[in-house]
């Protein structure tokens, strides 16, 4: 995407915020320099969650379209039995958010992102969605009342309290039963993951108690 091209953005009125997001811009290298060319004053929202549980989703949807992939533990090791992770498999290496962060922080300043907590955005998506808005400078006008939990999914839905419309709930590639893994697998990944989650946890002055769960 050529991000100098402003004309690919929806006019709006200086009262109002325009939004455009995609997976890819935080793990990108040239994104930041990019975003960055386009306007120097850009909020960024970045939504991270556990970064083993991020892995096995990311296979799970990537083996449900290539089912003849190698297993998740042929793909996460090198050698497992030496517990050498190859964070040269991409489901690998997004989670190791401070590398993605630093390059960001080359062209803009922390207060200019903030970091949504994939885990509570589930269980907490009024609160989440409320710190949202603050950083953007709105008035809290999303609240508990736009949401109800979802059991099918596992996840919560958007609703119109004023309308009598469908509620709005995530598409059919998500919520799906991510795939079992050995538990000495994920002890193993979630010590891989341990340093480079406090650093992150530093740097953007928030606890996200990964190593916990």
């Amino acid at each position: 995407m050529d991000f100098s091209c402003r004309g690919l953005m929806p006019r709006t009125l200086d009262s109002q915020i325009t939004l455009e997001k995609t997976p890819s811009y935080f793990v990108t290298r040239e994104a930041p320099h990019r975003i960055s060319s386009m306007s120097h004053d850009t909020k960024l929202i970045v939504v991270v969650r556990n970064p083993v549980t991020r892995a096995i989703s990311d296979y799970t949807q990537t083996l449900s379209k290539k089912p003849d992939i190698p297993t998740f533990e042929e793909l996460a090791f090198r050698n497992r039995s030496l517990g050498l992770v190859d964070t040269s498999w991409n489901a690998i290496r997004i989670g190791m958010y401070i590398l993605h962060l630093e390059n960001w922080l080359q062209y803009f300043r922390l207060s200019q992102m903030h970091f949504v907590s994939g885990e509570r955005l589930i269980t907490d998506p009024a609160g989440e969605m409320g710190r949202v808005q603050d950083f953007l400078g709105l008035k809290r006008i999303i609240t508990d009342k736009h949401f109800y939990f979802n059991r099918t999914k596992g996840f919560p839905c958007l609703k119109k309290p004023e309308s009598s419309s469908q509620p709005r709930c995530l598409g059919k590639s998500k919520g799906r039963t991510h795939v079992q893994i050995e538990q000495e697998v994920i002890e193993q990944l979630q010590e891989f993951y341990r340093p480079f989650n406090i650093k992150f946890y530093e740097t953007v002055g928030q606890d996200f108690r990964w190593d916990s769960m």
